[in-house]
């Protein structure tokens, strides 16, 4: 069996509660990369901003000496000695991954524990076809209906979360729904790999009300999705 280490579990932590309500510990970190390394499963980055430098840690992801990127935000920790690298950081922040898309760096796909999220622009996607079929904001209209039935819905990734808890989390809107409601975007959970602005086709178990605990819960999520493009 595969050994967790509570490092493992700090990082997934940080991961989920980025993905889940989006609240971080400090301000998005951006700064050219002057040194970088991997190690346990993570990546190790010193940024340089206006003469000062910050080391960064994220899940394990390609980034080169002289790139100018920025990260989400994340927790800092001070004093954190790295077994693996056999290393004491003075502080070090743990980050969930790359915030968005940095200047030098080109579009990949996306890898475990990364974070991708698409740019602000209109949606507009087909509906699927057959009896099972709905539109997004049809999910949420009908959720009393549709709690834990299976369902079929097609849209656009918008944002994408690798490998955390065991399954990658895929935010998908379709065009239809009310943004100020909530209801034009729905959480998906598979383990397909997928790029944010890839318009896909899920079928999966609509879930009302699903309560992951520490306060993580949502009104519509759909779990175990199969996916096709």
């Amino acid at each position: 069996m595969r050994k967790v280490t509570w490092l493992a579990i700090f990082m997934s932590v940080i991961l989920l509660a980025g993905f889940l309500n989006g609240t971080h510990a400090s301000s998005t970190l951006q700064g050219k990369v002057t040194e970088t390394m991997d190690s346990g499963g993570y990546t190790y980055v010193n940024l340089e901003t206006d003469g000062k430098k910050t080391w960064v840690a994220i899940p394990k992801t390609k980034v080169d000496v002289g790139q100018v990127i920025a990260f989400q935000p994340g927790m800092e920790m001070t004093g954190f000695e790295s077994k693996s690298l056999n290393r004491t950081f003075e502080s070090i922040t743990f980050s969930a991954g790359i915030a968005g898309e940095s200047a030098g760096s080109e579009k990949k796909p996306a890898v475990s524990g990364k974070t991708e999220t698409a740019q602000s622009k209109p949606v507009k996607v087909e509906k699927a076809t057959g009896p099972d079929a709905y539109t997004i904001a049809e999910l949420y209209g009908k959720l009393a209906d549709l709690d834990k039935k299976n369902i079929i819905v097609r849209g656009k990734v918008v944002k994408f979360s690798a490998n955390i808890m065991g399954k990658n989390w895929i935010h998908v809107q379709d065009g239809s729904g009310d943004p100020a409601k909530g209801t034009n975007d729905i959480i998906i959970t598979s383990q397909e790999i997928l790029e944010v602005g890839d318009t896909a086709t899920f079928q999966g178990t609509l879930y009302r009300d699903k309560d992951f605990g520490s306060g993580y819960k949502y009104a519509a999520i759909v779990e175990e999705a199969s996916v096709k493009k």
